[in-house]
């Protein structure tokens, strides 16, 4: 027969069961950090508000207020892997679909030259900031063939991924954003 001190501390273990299993998950079977696949900027630091000159008129971050901006920037020759990176930033908002509306593409050129004319063939819709002679822009969004870089429709730079970055989990982070997102 059991007595009632026993039953107590039965009911007792059988309550304290799930806090004390819930405090040891919390301090010992943590999640692997971070869910995304690009480089969370913390903080986040501000587009920048120079003015470039572009394909036939003057191009400004500002103007795209609202939309999400993949950036890359590299030289007006664009070697291979500046054409990769660019081919990365067309799969990626091309594969978003629907909302494929919601991102705008950005190519910086950082040496103050003009692309030929075959560069930027096939990356339709791409839009062009040429860096103006003798600007020295930060380093950053605009400054960094190292990198691709998300801006978010109010003009920080939020994210990074390297420039040679898958393009399925750069969809991934991507799709994730603009679900949680009810801007842009």
């Amino acid at each position: 027969m059991i007595g009632p001190r026993t039953r107590l501390v039965g009911l007792a273990a059988l309550f304290a069961t799930p806090i004390v299993a819930s405090l040891l998950a919390y301090f010992w079977l943590r999640p692997a950090p971070g869910a995304s696949y690009g480089e969370l900027l913390l903080p986040p630091a501000m587009v920048s508000a120079q003015r470039f000159e572009g394909a036939g008129v003057p191009f400004e971050f500002s103007r795209l207020a609202g939309k999400w901006i993949l950036v890359a920037s590299d030289s007006a020759a664009c070697a291979p892997s500046c054409r990769a990176k660019l081919a990365t930033l067309r799969q990626v908002r091309l594969a978003l679909g629907r909302n494929a509306g919601r991102v705008e593409r950005v190519f910086v050129v950082e040496d103050a030259r003009v692309p030929e004319a075959g560069v930027l063939e096939g990356f339709a819709g791409t839009l062009l900031a040429i860096t103006p002679a003798g600007v020295r822009l930060p380093q950053g969004a605009g400054n960094d063939r190292e990198h691709i870089y998300l801006v978010d429709p109010h003009g920080n730079v939020m994210m990074r991924w390297r420039a040679d970055a898958d393009p399925r989990r750069m969809l991934g982070d991507l799709q994730r954003l603009l679900k949680a997102s009810q801007i842009g």
